[in-house]
């Protein structure tokens, strides 16, 4: 065929696209009207899990996966946004690597809104000012955030969603490398990028600043600056990158967490979340956990912290293979609750992949 007609053959196609996308819109909305009568949730992780499974068995190629991915990621934004003025709020500002997460879940088409405090954002999903938060909660070099496990201890709110987003770093500035004098960014990305900073720039001022944000705009405002933030920063500020994975440990990964008023039905490829507190006294942690041992559930993770209401007392928190529905899960928490002072499941929801 010659480029022409080749060329005629893509309008055509393109017509049938454009055509069965708003055929999926109008279907999208009759079920948004739906869930409004019904009082249903408009976000529902174990359908959108669904979804994404049944495009990659459709999918044949030659369009890579992830391609397929991105592709409905954002069909999939689109329809959230005319269902219903979606916002999601997440620890900003803008361009930081939980605005980040957040957009890899729910694309470009939501609003979304920046918090300066991870419990801002437990406050506005809490008041439903917005539907849905996005929070970090642990890092695999870095380890816990303990601001969010706390906010967990005092709230209602369900975890639905879990979100794992590679951390790269990223040199940005308007300048030539050469003349750069002062980056700017924050102490820990610092920390994360020094073996690569001493081998390319053992000169230059390290300036540290209170988020990645705040260094992007400083290097785009300072004569010899740049800044080290994530790619994202580059897209929405028009900045300029000299320098891509420069963080010295490759695999860097943060895990965020989707909360809202209502946790996730069951996939098949669950994790629940729990906090429990023991009675202070020897063997009642031990007795406690015994129970995930006895139904052969496995633990993927274990963290403590300190009661707020008596000293030296600690709450624990742990994420299961698994959901709450599920007759050994629901077992094994029957007989947790048994042996703890307090215990509340967080959530169950798809085990996202790493």
């Amino acid at each position: 065929m010659s480029l022409d007609e080749l060329r005629k053959q893509i309008d055509g196609l393109d017509e049938q696209i454009v055509r069965l996308l708003n055929e999926r819109i109008r279907v999208v909305q009759a079920i948004g009207e739906s869930k409004k009568e019904s009082g249903g949730e408009i976000y529902v992780p174990s359908r959108e899990r669904a979804v994404f499974e049944k495009i990659e068995r459709l999918n044949e190629g030659p369009l890579p996966q992830s391609s397929a991915h991105a592709i409905y990621r954002e069909i999939m934004s689109a329809a959230l946004a005319l269902e219903t003025e979606m916002k999601i709020a997440y620890l900003g500002p803008e361009a930081t690597f939980t605005h980040q997460a957040a957009r890899s879940k729910f694309g470009a088409s939501v609003e979304y809104v920046a918090s300066s405090t991870i419990s801002e954002v437990f406050d506005r999903v809490q008041s439903r000012s917005a539907d849905y938060g996005v929070v970090p909660i642990e890092n695999s070099t870095e380890g816990a955030v303990t601001h969010t496990f706390d906010q967990f201890a005092t709230t209602d709110l369900k975890i639905c969603a879990e979100i794992y987003l590679p951390i790269s770093l990223t040199l940005l500035s308007h300048q030539p490398r050469e003349e750069v004098r002062v980056i700017f960014s924050k102490q820990e990305v610092f920390g994360q990028c020094r073996s690569w900073l001493q081998r390319h720039m053992p000169e230059v001022e390290l300036s540290p600043v209170e988020s990645t944000t705040k260094a992007v705009q400083l290097a785009m405002e300072t004569e010899g600056a740049a800044a080290i933030a994530s790619a994202l920063a580059s897209d929405m500020y028009g900045i300029e990158v000299l320098a891509s994975d420069i963080q010295d440990l490759q695999g860097n990964t943060t895990r965020f967490l989707v909360i809202g008023q209502n946790y996730s039905a069951a996939t098949g490829e669950d994790k629940t979340s729990v906090v429990f507190g023991v009675k202070h006294a020897v063997g009642a942690l031990h007795e406690a956990l015994s129970v995930f041992k006895s139904d052969a559930i496995n633990l993927s993770k274990i963290e403590s912290r300190p009661s707020r209401n008596k000293a030296w007392e600690y709450y624990f928190f742990v994420d299961i293979e698994g959901h709450a529905s599920d007759a050994a899960v629901a077992k094994a928490l029957d007989e947790l609750q048994e042996h703890c002072t307090l215990m509340t499941v967080l959530g169950s929801y798809p085990r996202a992949q790493v």
